[in-house]
């Protein structure tokens, strides 16, 4: 079977490690969010929302988060590493999505459907950029995932926001090498018979 699909060679790519001198065009990120926006959806709902930071906006992506961090963060579980990495990371990517699902409570279609439809246009939008040369994170801090963050964004409470999508060029091949246990070990198999 041929390993060269793009979700056989994608590998998750740090901010540290993407280039923070290059650019990253603003056709080529409509491109890759076109390509997320054609995730399946239950009832073609599209719960998606992208908020897409780039150049000066990520300064105040990373201010934000910060002082969030700092209002919602229990004292016993407050890290300095942790909230100076929350900047690092906005600054060293020249892109950051902030992805968010909308949901709605009486709706036909439930909450967990709108998830993971919205977790499928992250994949797609992971492997689009892979495709065109790009490195991807997709982090989940709890201050990102947070209705104050989501509010943040100008969102009310019938969204529900997802973490992050920093994308860059790689300023290094990753590593190819990804362990994968057995497929066996994950895989049941029903067919009916005794």
């Amino acid at each position: 079977m041929s390993t060269d699909f793009p979700y056989r060679t994608r590998r998750t790519v740090k901010p540290a490690s993407m280039d923070t001198r290059r650019e990253i065009a603003h056709q080529l990120l409509l491109e890759i969010l076109e390509d997320a926006h054609w995730a399946p959806t239950h009832g073609l709902t599209q719960p998606w929302r992208f908020h897409v930071f780039t150049g000066q906006a990520r300064t105040g992506l990373a201010e934000a988060l910060q002082t969030l961090y700092d209002r919602i963060t229990p004292v016993a579980e407050f890290r300095p590493e942790k909230r100076s990495k929350l900047r690092a990371n906005c600054l060293h990517a020249p892109a950051i999505v902030a992805i968010a699902s909308h949901f709605d409570a009486g709706g036909r279609v439930s909450k967990l459907d709108e998830l993971c439809g919205t977790a499928c246009a992250v994949q797609n939008l992971l492997l689009s950029a892979h495709q065109r040369g790009l490195g991807s994170f997709w982090s989940t801090p709890p201050v990102a995932c947070s209705q104050e963050f989501t509010a943040w964004l100008g969102l009310d409470s019938t969204y529900c926001s997802l973490g992050l999508v920093f994308l860059g060029y790689p300023t290094e091949r990753p590593a190819t090498r990804s362990i994968r246990v057995p497929l066996e070990e994950r895989v049941t198999f029903h067919n009916g018979s005794s």
